[in-house]
């Protein structure tokens, strides 16, 4: 194997971490000379040539086209981040966001979890795919299938949510600009913007400076029905190597209001069902207008 054959390298060491008897192969009586899976075996189940696997081992093929790596990601039952580890030494882009699953029970169950703040993930474009009870107490913009870049140039409820909405919208943007210029671009993004850009002559002016900030920490400042104003600062986790899907967890500033508003958030999440039907309706302008709006990005 030539030196610096990093796809090679990476390809043999993942073929021989696979027991025949995981992909279905039959195991004889007879020993295998070679831990886990033959070249051959790869080959057969990717549907390629054994002779051109080879030469990916051997890096006399550096360039494989995404369908082969694909196939020969399937076969050895590579998961998400070891599938665009093995596109990256290909040379190809990672897998699209719009062709994975964009939120698993994993995720949904560690943000659920989180039970003294509020907490949500978001996709590529800014859409909500999963929140706590926390979160949806803050606003009910912060439910899943929500576009929370597109509620924050076109709900004029929202008008009276942020207190900062101009210093949140143009860091919307400028994030939203930092996901389109990272491979690869959702395909969604193109109609976001091109509809922004025609319902809002804000957005357009933000969009047209070209401010590019993947911000991981911010303050917003909300007006909140129940809890009057206070200030939550937000922290973005990102999974290793992506940015996709991102958490957001909210967390008071030090001054007094805002401790005492999170202590209230809890305290309105944990309530019974009367309680929290009556805090529904008194927010029931942006619940309708949230069921009307397609699944996208989450605000910060």
């Amino acid at each position: 194997m030539e030196a610096g054959n990093q796809l090679g390298e990476f390809l043999r060491a993942r073929r021989e971490s696979v027991r025949p008897e995981q992909v279905g192969i039959a195991v004889g009586s007879r020993a295998r000379r070679v831990p886990g899976l033959r070249r051959e075996e790869v080959a057969l189940l990717a549907g390629i040539s054994a002779e051109y696997y080879v030469r990916l081992e051997q890096g006399r093929e550096r360039n494989p086209s995404s369908h082969v790596v694909s196939a020969i990601a399937r076969a050895l039952g590579l998961d998400r981040a070891s599938e665009d580890f093995l596109r990256l030494h290909a040379g190809l882009s990672p897998v699209p966001s719009a062709s994975r699953h964009p939120v698993t029970d994993e995720l949904a169950r560690f943000v659920n979890a989180l039970t003294s703040t509020p907490a949500y993930a978001h996709d590529r474009v800014l859409e909500v795919i999963t929140s706590n009870a926390l979160a949806r107490a803050v606003s009910p913009i912060f439910t899943t299938g929500v576009n929370l870049i597109r509620m924050a140039f076109v709900d004029a409820d929202l008008e009276a949510e942020y207190l900062n909405r101009d210093e949140m919208r143009a860091r919307l943007v400028a994030y939203l600009r930092a996901q389109a210029a990272t491979p690869p671009v959702d395909p969604r993004l193109h109609d976001l913007v091109a509809e922004l850009s025609a319902a809002s002559e804000q957005f357009r002016r933000l969009w047209a400076r070209h401010d590019v900030a993947p911000a991981s920490t911010g303050i917003n400042s909300v007006r909140h029905p129940l809890l009057g104003d206070f200030d939550m600062r937000f922290e973005r986790l990102c999974f290793a190597g992506s940015d996709d899907p991102v958490v957001l967890i909210y967390h008071p500033t030090p001054d007094e209001a805002s401790v005492a508003a999170f202590r209230e958030l809890v305290r309105i999440a944990a309530t019974d069902a009367s309680a929290q039907s009556s805090f529904v309706d008194s927010q029931s302008r942006h619940t309708s207008a949230t069921s009307r709006q397609p699944a996208s990005i989450v605000s910060e």
